[in-house]
């Protein structure tokens, strides 16, 4: 029996995810062939911060060399020039910027997302640059060889992340936020200042609830310095934006798919052409995007069934747990951590001589949402009651205290 072809735009996480999960569901079904913008096998994105920090080198966050395409009989078109720059539908067919043409039964586009860019006037000056690729993170430790102040844009996850990177690296950094709490989205003020104390201790700085009127460059048109809304200024050598990620859909509106925000997909992974498939960053299902690997990962699993046609599995957004990858510092959230409901209940638990928070927010005897803070073992326990929507009325007076005391009682 003929293979069919199976082309992948995108060779990240979950675009690869989905063929890992190909192959052992249906070994033989396809005839693989895989695109990459970037010249490498595929890495663990999420890694990156800690190859800024130091903590591991670029080889060892690779996932998937060269030679397990390779093993697997997947034909990798890797590097800039080998981008998909067109989809054909009409023909089936994708062509790169190469000129590379591969033709396809099913595709299935990964293309991830792009780093938000603000419209400040001198953003494209030299010395500014996002915090997505392995390219991104060589730059960052380039220039804290060479110079001395940075300033991050973005006080979330990867503006924190990138942050402490480059601190470790010796630079002087400050962090840009508009909001005056750390990481708003997922802690309330209380845990927001507990992170914010315990990252000046490691000698970050912050200017917080602030706008950005414009980057100034010098003559050769580098930065050197942040202008404010209220007139300050802030010496500057790099400046990272790190304010989040939108879905890359360029390609897919080239193609005519049907896009909102993001790629519209079905509970399958299947878009408006039923012989496209998109996973990942890229798309929208239900109205949600997504930023985080735990979902993209249960989306290869839903596409790989759908595709090995071992099935009719759905996809199904649960809530998704945050965690900050920063050494020493813990820190767990989940669902609705404001709780600003009128039928919202919260219960807090709170020692600040060890340094611990935790924050639980309950409507209708359910767990709807927690924070820890530090003391973060509880959080996967937490995270399966929010999940199974599991009554909680008869634990509710010792649930704060996690499910190890629970045990003994």
């Amino acid at each position: 029996m003929k293979k069919q072809r199976l082309i992948v735009i995108g060779n990240g996480m979950a675009g690869i995810r989905t063929v890992e999960e190909l192959l052992l569901a249906a070994p033989d079904q396809y005839d693989i062939t895989v695109f990459g913008a970037e010249p490498y096998g595929n890495y663990n994105r999420v890694m990156l911060s800690s190859v800024l920090c130091g903590e591991k080198t670029l080889e060892e966050i690779v996932t998937h060399d060269r030679q397990w395409y390779a093993d697997h009989g997947i034909r990798l078109h890797a590097g800039p020039d080998k981008a998909v720059v067109r989809i054909e539908r009409g023909l089936r067919k994708v062509v790169a910027r190469d000129g590379t043409i591969a033709e396809y039964d099913r595709l299935l586009i990964a293309t991830g997302s792009k780093p938000v860019v603000p419209d400040i006037p001198g953003a494209d000056l030299s010395g500014v640059i996002s915090f997505r690729d392995i390219f991104d993170v060589n730059t960052m430790l380039e220039y804290s060889k060479k110079h001395k102040k940075a300033v991050v844009l973005g006080g979330g996850l990867l503006g924190l992340e990138a942050a402490n990177g480059l601190a470790v690296q010796g630079m002087q950094v400050t962090v840009i936020h508009n909001n005056d709490v750390l990481l708003n989205r997922q802690m309330d003020r209380q845990a927001g200042d507990m992170l914010q104390t315990a990252l000046e201790r490691r000698g970050l700085q912050f200017k917080m609830a602030a706008q950005v009127r414009e980057l100034v460059g010098d003559d050769t048109r580098h930065i050197q310095a942040v202008r404010f809304n209220d007139g300050s200024e802030l010496e500057c050598d790099l400046f990272v934006l790190a304010i989040g990620v939108q879905p890359n859909i360029a390609l897919a509106r080239q193609a005519g798919l049907y896009c909102e925000r993001g790629i519209v997909v079905n509970d399958t992974l299947q878009s408006y052409d039923p012989c496209i498939y998109a996973v990942g960053e890229c798309i929208q299902h239900r109205g949600a995007t997504f930023g985080l690997v735990a979902p993209l990962f249960e989306q290869a699993k839903v596409c790989a069934n759908h595709l090995s046609r071992h099935g009719m599995a759905g996809y199904v957004n649960l809530p998704t747990a945050t965690r900050l990858k920063v050494t020493g510092i813990n820190l767990f959230s989940v669902g609705d951590i404001q709780g600003d409901g009128q039928q919202c209940e919260t219960i807090r638990f709170s020692d600040p001589s060890s340094g611990i928070y935790k924050k639980l927010v309950i409507r209708d005897n359910k767990l709807r949402g927690a924070v820890l803070y530090e003391d973060t073992i509880d959080g996967s326990w937490y995270q399966e009651l929010l999940e199974q929507e599991a009554d909680i009325s008869g634990i509710r007076e010792q649930l704060i205290f996690g499910k190890g005391l629970m045990a003994t009682l």
